[in-house]
This record gives structure tokens, sequence and C-alpha cells, in this order.
């Protein structure tokens, strides 16, 4: 039975390339054209035929012009409504494809970028794991779409099938179109839900100093230079002398030198794991961290950049 479907699905791809398309990927940019564009009847564009075909039997039975050329009318309307959902997929271009960034477990925000040809591609939808998102591109125009894709796991994630489609202008008509992108997009890993925080030499407690900062530590006596603002008037006033705010601030945040080599104990999924939490723990403090895996090594660094190049380097670990 196996055998046989196989054999149908070989002949179906050498007859028929165009209704097996979606089982390939393609490059970008992929080009919708007329041999890519599908177009059957909706179940009202069928209900619609029937009336009509019923119509034109009373008009030619009766013999009354009036209905016989209402009946023309609506038929030739049909006929543009087909037409002009035909074309509001052909000539449209996936030019490229934007990813976010997600952890794996968590839905990854993606934007597909379409250009539009010589004419206007009014009401297309992209649908894409049971999510649709409508969209409009002018002519030589682009247009941005968001949808969310799914994760399940660590590293490359394959772009699933894409259906474009519309039923414009009337909903008589059902055009359609399938696009399989060749293309990957990195979905970073999960962090460990708790654990130890790394061991470094000379690892101390973080101490707090006395300084110009946010936080009220305490009151002290004015002294020449102190600016206004941070004069303490009511407290002053119940002193014999003026009494000035005096903030606290964290010393410098302490480095962390992360290792993988260090984590000898766990497996690799383990030791991916914690050093993503590790990273994600001093991304939320600022800590300066620096990151060594078997396949790169990143410097000291810190800040939004600095965390997404470990995270993907995590991500990209075999």
């Amino acid at each position: 039975m196996l055998a046989a479907i196989r054999r149908v699905q070989t002949w179906a791809e050498r007859r028929l390339p165009a209704l097996t398309r979606y089982k390939r990927t393609e490059p970008l940019p992929i080009v919708l054209h007329r041999r890519r564009v599908y177009i059957v009847p909706t179940a009202f564009g069928a209900a619609f035929t029937v009336l009509l075909l019923i119509m034109l039997v009373g008009a030619l039975n009766y013999t009354n012009n009036a209905a016989l050329m209402l009946t023309c009318l609506l038929g030739s309307a049909t006929s543009a409504s087909m037409l002009i959902a035909f074309r509001s997929l052909d000539g449209l271009k996936l030019t490229g494809i934007r990813q976010g960034q997600a952890i794996a477990g968590e839905p990854m925000a993606i934007t597909l970028v379409f250009s539009g040809s010589g004419h206007a591609h009014l009401s297309v939808h992209a649908d894409m794991n049971d999510q649709a998102e409508a969209f409009t591109v002018e002519a030589h125009g682009e247009t941005l779409v968001s949808l969310q894709l799914d994760t399940h796991r660590r590293g490359w994630r394959p772009m699933p099938r894409i259906k474009l489609w519309s039923n414009w202008p009337l909903g008589l008509f059902h055009a359609w179109s399938w696009i399989h992108p060749d293309q990957s997009v990195l979905v970073w890993p999960h962090p460990e839900t708790g654990g130890p925080p790394p061991v470094m030499p000379g690892d101390a407690s973080q101490q707090q100093r006395l300084h110009q900062g946010e936080d009220i530590a305490a009151l002290r006596a004015y002294r020449a230079g102190d600016p206004q603002r941070h004069i303490a008037w009511k407290h002053s006033a119940r002193h014999d002398n003026l009494l000035v705010k005096d903030f606290e601030q964290p010393e410098a945040q302490e480095e962390w030198h992360l290792d993988w080599r260090q984590l000898a104990q766990l497996s690799p999924e383990s030791r991916i794991e914690r050093l993503a939490r590790w990273l994600g723990e001093a991304e939320t403090v600022g800590r300066p961290t620096s990151l060594w895996l078997p396949t790169e090594d990143i410097s000291l660094g810190h800040g939004r950049s600095h965390y997404s190049h470990c995270m993907n380097a995590l991500a990209r670990m075999p």
C-alpha cells in the first residue's frame, strides 16, 4: 500500500509539479505567477451560480429581456470577480523574512516582507500554523506581515508552509497558493529554572558605597558646592544647619567569566541551560560577562546585543 502511494506521489511530482510544489522548499524571493495560483468557487459562489442558471432558464422561458439582461450583467460580474481574485495573488512576491528573538517554548515573532507587482494586491491573507493575517500590497509597494511561529526546542527551526489566499472582491471565488521558504530561524535555549550561581575566583558579596545615586542613604551636613535640589528643607527646619540628602549606589558589578569546561559534571544540554540562566541573570542586573564555548570564545561585554550574541552561540551548539 505504501509503495503504491509513493509511486503515485512520484508520478504526481513528475507530471504535475505545480500541485506538489509545497513539498519542496524554495529560496527567496518567491514570486507567485499564473501556474502557481489555483482558484475554485466558494460555497456562496456555487450557490450564486445555480441561482444565475435558474434566472437564465426563467428569462428564456418567459422571453423576458429585462431578466435576461440582469442575468447577463450578474454573470459578467461573476467572471470579473474570478479575474480580480486571481490578480490579487498573481505577481505577489515574498522578498524577505525577519525573525524576532524567542526562548524555546515561547512563540517567535516572524515578519514576512511582501512586495507588489504592477498592480495592487488587495485583501490577501497569509495562513501559517492555524493563524491568519490579512494585508494589502500597493502597486510596486512593500508590506510587512507579522505572524507568530511556535518553537519547541533550541537551534534552527525551519519555516513552515505558508498559504496565501484571497476571496476578494465578492467572496464568489477562492484563490490560493502555497509557499515554502527555504529559510530557518534560530531559537534560543530555555534556561534552567533554578540552580547555583557561578563560582568565580575571589567572589565576594557586593558592597554598597555612598555617592550620588538614586536611593537616599542618609542625611549629612551641607557642604559648599552641594546642589540646592538635594537640600532636605523639612529636616533642616528642625536643625541649626542645612542638611543634604545623600545617596547610595551599588559598586560596579563584578565580571562573570562563564566557561563551558567548568560544568563538566553536567550533560551538554544541562550545561547549555545553566549557561543560559546565568546569562539571563547577568543581563538583568547589567553584569559584564564573557563566555567560552567549544565552538566560540566571546569576550567580555554587556548589554542586549552582547546577550543576544551569547544566546545565539548557545543555540547553535551541536
